[in-house]
């Protein structure tokens, strides 16, 4: 259900975050990167590293090219990242099955090697990235500042960690959706209306994603 939402000026740009191991090329990316063209606004989907602590470096920098309210964005890893930012910086944020404890999550994956399909990069998770993540997770959060969307079927993270850290945010729940919310176009309008912007109901769709030039 969604409540009440609270009342801010209009986005002046979108900054979405890709998840971990991903990046600007996924889809997700490119559909918001669409919908903000749709609408003329100014929006950033950079290449994060899969250093927590440089990506959130990064994010951060961003923020200057987008005005003085940009709407956060962000999937996954993304979506702690962008929540990270949201509690920094008092905006507004909309979360696409995030990490919520991803010191604890990465802890499992220390000495893991992997690939990054979009940039060709290879690198090892070392114990490093979990004092990087545990040093950036805010205290808490403030709901009311959140979008919270869920696949109710999220293979990789259990949704019901962000239902009760996100408790009292508003909050669409996918039925059978997974990890990757493949269903994104879909919701697009309700992430832009959180940032105070009008997109019609199927204005984007996945059919547009060749148009994307990134």
């Amino acid at each position: 259900m969604l409540s009440a939402l609270k009342r801010r000026s209009s986005a002046s740009g979108v900054l979405y975050l890709h998840g971990f191991n991903s990046g600007v090329g996924s889809p997700k990316a490119a559909l918001v990167r669409l919908a903000c063209k749709a609408l003329g606004l100014r929006c950033e989907t950079p290449q994060l590293s899969h250093r927590p602590g440089a990506a959130y470096q990064l994010a951060e920098a961003c923020l200057g090219e987008l005005g003085p309210n940009p709407l956060l964005a962000g999937s996954s890893m993304g979506g702690f990242l962008a929540t990270c930012l949201a509690e920094r910086h008092d905006l507004a944020a909309a979360v696409i099955n995030p990490a919520v404890r991803p010191a604890r999550l990465v802890a499992g994956w220390v000495d893991e090697v992997f690939v990054n399909e979009h940039t060709g990069e290879r690198f090892a998770i070392e114990s490093s990235h979990i004092q990087e993540l545990a040093s950036l997770t805010p205290l808490s959060v403030s709901p009311e500042r959140y979008l919270l969307l869920l696949g109710t079927a999220d293979e990789s993270l259990d949704p019901a960690d962000a239902f009760d850290l996100y408790r009292g945010a508003r909050t669409i729940l996918h039925p059978g959706g997974d990890h990757a919310f493949g269903m994104l176009a879909e919701y697009l309008p309700a992430i832009l209306a959180h940032g105070g912007h009008r997109l019609e109901a199927g204005r984007i769709s996945d059919q547009d994603l060749d148009m994307d030039d990134a």
